[in-house]
């Protein structure tokens, strides 16, 4: 069984803390997988604006979010704009892809992209994923092969407007094998790994989810004969629950599993089908997210 291992990066304390220890670890286990990086202003505090909808007071409450992020991340830039990730950790990025693993694009200002993707047209999208490009084109060197969008907050205006990058694939959805997506009935030629696996934060307090028994409840949902994406953030599995996080890593490997980075998917002999993305509600999340239109990844009974 394998496991595409991908690692969001939101913010400037994921990068310099969180990066870190995961490299560690992934040494020590020798995996390699797929790191995703805000690059632009960390802006992450003006999220808080979203308090007024108790859907999220409801989530912040049940991920503990003060005490996965810490404070100064959960305030950043919510009076002066955040510090730019990519100038203060330019370094540690770079450290990541000398390592061996993978390196694409999450955002240039994360918090800014969930809030007004509804209403960036294509120069807005364009101009916010050449600026997450350039920088980290300089960081490592060479033009980033992959993206995901902030969130899964993706439509097909963001899927044409990243057609225009030499990307070999984009994580930008959730759904249960990988496609070409088709817009208007023509399919791009870049094609989606999405993700198939909930995140900690949608599930730990939903229906007796704790950190006592989250790592059980992930291996339930593992597929022997299908796609496994699991996403994990460096605020969270690289800090607070690093540890939470090897128990998984060990148990996986000593029952045959390897993690990989998602473009090994695209490697192995298999047909890419095609597929249309919608905006749709999962379990959760605040908000929409794009999901692969022919399947949900999450049960319905998350719902409660």
């Amino acid at each position: 069984m394998k496991i595409g291992l991908r690692i969001d990066v939101d913010t400037l304390r994921g990068t310099k803390y969180g990066v870190p220890n995961l490299c560690r670890l992934f040494a020590s286990h020798s995996i390699t997988a797929s790191f995703f990086f805000s690059l632009g202003p960390d802006n992450m505090g003006r999220h808080l604006w979203r308090l007024a909808r108790p859907s999220f007071i409801w989530k912040m409450l049940r991920s503990r979010a003060s005490s996965l992020y810490g404070w100064n991340i959960l305030l950043r830039g919510t009076l002066w704009p955040g510090p730019v990730i990519g100038e203060k950790s330019g370094s540690i990025i770079r450290s990541v892809s000398d390592a061996g693993h993978e390196v694409g694009l999450h955002a240039w200002d994360h918090h800014a992209w969930q809030r007004h993707i509804d209403r960036m047209d294509g120069d807005d999208i364009h101009r916010s994923l050449k600026l997450g490009v350039d920088l980290l084109s300089r960081i490592i060197g060479r033009r980033p092969a992959c993206s995901a969008v902030p969130g899964w907050k993706c439509n097909d205006l963001v899927l044409l407007e990243k057609a225009r990058f030499p990307f070999d694939y984009n994580s930008d959805c959730r759904g249960t094998s990988i496609f070409r997506p088709v817009i208007n009935g023509k399919e791009l030629e870049q094609p989606q790994i999405p993700v198939t696996l909930p995140t900690y934060d949608e599930v730990i307090g939903h229906n007796g989810i704790s950190n006592n028994n989250y790592n059980d409840y992930i291996f339930s949902l593992l597929k022997t004969d299908g796609l496994n994406v699991l996403t994990i953030h460096a605020e969270v599995e690289g800090i607070v629950c690093i540890e939470m996080f090897e128990r998984f890593v060990k148990r996986a490997q000593s029952k045959g599993a390897s993690f990989i980075p998602l473009k090994k998917f695209l490697t192995q002999a298999q047909p890419i089908g095609r597929s249309s993305i919608s905006p749709e509600k999962i379990p959760g999340r605040d908000g929409w997210v794009a999901c692969q239109a022919e399947a949900m990844t999450h049960d319905k009974e998350m719902e409660s």
